[in-house]
């Protein structure tokens, strides 16, 4: 059986660069080819988008493609950092005729993106569990061929919604899930550990995902906390120098944002984030 690891990773974001160390030997692990998108390939026009919008979310559309190489895709999101010690997904969640990622609609009501879609494209009979709305985060996803879900989900479809509805793709995936009665189930939390799941014993999961602002006290140091945390994990595995090299880097372009945003010297930001940022 042919599996694939695909992600998007586009620029030069040290993040990313850490990231794709761990998906290359997850890879290695569990016997699957990574694949890495690292330029767009659908054009999507997004003009004053009502919600945080990104073009590369439409990148998502080639799993579809990938399918008709693949017997299975996993994609996972560069922000994601996949332990050495990770269990071997392909294996635990088997069924072929089956979509598994984590039902964030267990922890968060997503009725109001759900109304958003149902409002642009017809209203759904949409599935439930615990009394919660069905909503399945998009920054892990595991499907094969027999699924069907990628054999139906189009660039015109995400055109049609990415200035008007929030969260467009991933709530597009699910729209299309429910309307079209492919099977569907949840994964573990270990397999796409956000910070909605809390900070305690995060760096235990297997996949550990920096979603928003991650597991940093502001967005904008969640890259820092990324390759913080990856050395953490990675020390003996990945190069000493390589990991001070991507911790600097990120530390850089993090000082970058920081100098920008407040009206002071950047010798004072300097010695103030030293003291005060964890790194």
């Amino acid at each position: 059986m042919k599996k694939a690891i695909f992600t998007l990773a586009i620029g030069d974001n040290p993040m990313y660069k850490a990231a794709l160390h761990s998906f290359k030997l997850y890879a290695q692990k569990v016997g699957a080819d990574l694949i890495v998108s690292d330029q767009l390939h659908y054009k999507i026009d997004i003009v004053n988008p009502k919600f945080n919008a990104s073009p590369a979310w439409t990148e998502k559309l080639r799993i579809g493609e990938l399918l008709n190489e693949y017997d299975r895709v996993l994609y996972v999101d560069s922000d994601i950092i996949i332990r050495p010690d990770a269990r071997d997904i392909f294996e635990l969640y088997q069924e072929l005729d089956t979509t598994y990622w984590l039902n964030e609609g267990l922890l968060k009501d997503r009725q109001a993106d759900i109304s958003l879609i149902c409002d642009k494209l017809g209203p759904v009979e949409w599935a439930t569990e615990s009394g919660m709305p069905t909503y399945y985060n998009a920054g892990v996803i595991l499907t094969s061929k027999e699924a069907g879900l990628f054999s139906i989900t189009n660039l015109e479809d995400l055109q049609l919604l990415c200035n008007e509805v929030s969260f467009y793709e991933q709530s597009y995936f699910n729209y299309c899930l429910h309307k079209y009665g492919f099977k569907h189930q949840r994964i573990d939390k270990a397999f796409n550990h956000m910070d909605m799941f809390g900070n305690g014993s995060y760096l235990d999961a297997d996949f550990i995902h920096y979603a928003g602002k991650g597991y940093a006290k502001t967005s904008r140091r969640r890259d820092v906390q990324f390759l913080k945390d990856f050395s953490a994990i990675f020390d003996g595995i990945v190069s000493a120098d390589e990991l001070k090299k991507l911790k600097e880097d990120a530390w850089q372009a993090y000082l970058k944002v920081i100098y920008k945003k407040y009206p002071l010297p950047n010798i004072l930001i300097k010695l103030f984030t030293e003291h005060f940022v964890p790194r």
